[in-house]
């Protein structure tokens, strides 16, 4: 067992689950791999399951009965790593969005500069995103400003979902207690951690939309976030005030 492993949630993803896996496998640092995959029609866990044979000790899977959200499949992930050890766990989507060497630079970050989580951001410096049209660009840049308006958080990439965990940060967490499970989870981690006053560093990563398979974005996730982080304020205020 290694002593960093990636988490990817999947759905439907057949077209893409075997070049990220194997994309994984051939870093130079080794990672172990959770798939959690919410019964994807498209037989995404079947192709999971061919490749465990040939990687037996490195690639895990959990499938869940039908889709029910990003966020409560991250916490699924979570829950299954802490139960084996693992000292660094991190968050990676299976579209090639996010570059799997990077993998390595979030691992040095928390690993040997001592961050306790370490992001893949797109706007640390500038605004790094490849394929996407303005109008997304716009609202995700937007999105990420708007969040550290309200929240105060001192990070740029709120809503990125290229992250490492220490360990000792999601044992911290109450992940029973995360309440969203769209786009609006990977901000509500965030708040919690920074919450918690861990060391949150941001590397700046080059994010590119995906070629193959469909996005999962949808007006909901993004409702969500926008309305999200309000109450999620207020709650954090009304508790540091009882």
């Amino acid at each position: 067992m290694q002593d960093a492993i990636v988490i990817i949630p999947t759905y439907n993803e057949i077209e893409n689950i075997e070049a990220i896996i194997r994309a994984v496998f051939s870093l130079e640092k080794a990672f172990d791999v959770l798939i959690v995959d919410d019964n994807s029609p498209d037989l995404t866990a079947s192709k999971v399951e061919a490749l465990q044979k040939e990687f037996p000790e490195r690639l895990f899977l959990e499938v869940r009965k039908e889709k029910s959200g990003l966020g409560t499949a991250y916490i699924h992930g979570f829950k299954w790593a802490l139960a084996r050890y693992y000292d660094y766990i991190f968050e990676m989507d299976a579209d090639f969005s996010h570059n799997p060497k990077d993998l390595i630079r979030l691992y040095k970050a928390c690993h040997v500069e001592g961050a306790d989580m370490s992001i893949g951001s797109r706007y640390v410096k500038g605004v790094n995103v490849v394929n996407w049209p303005m109008s997304r660009v716009l609202l995700s840049f937007l999105a990420s400003k708007y969040v550290r308006f309200i929240t105060r958080m001192k990070i740029h990439d709120t809503t990125a979902g290229f992250v490492c965990y220490k360990r000792k940060v999601l044992e911290a967490l109450n992940l029973n207690k995360i309440r969203f499970t769209g786009y609006a989870f990977q901000i509500e981690m965030k708040f919690k951690t920074y919450g918690k006053q861990f060391e949150i560093v941001e590397i700046p990563v080059i994010f590119t939309d995906r070629t193959k398979g469909v996005s999962k974005m949808s007006s909901g996730i993004i409702s969500e976030a926008i309305f999200g982080v309000i109450s999620m304020k207020i709650r954090s205020i009304f508790k540091k005030g009882k």
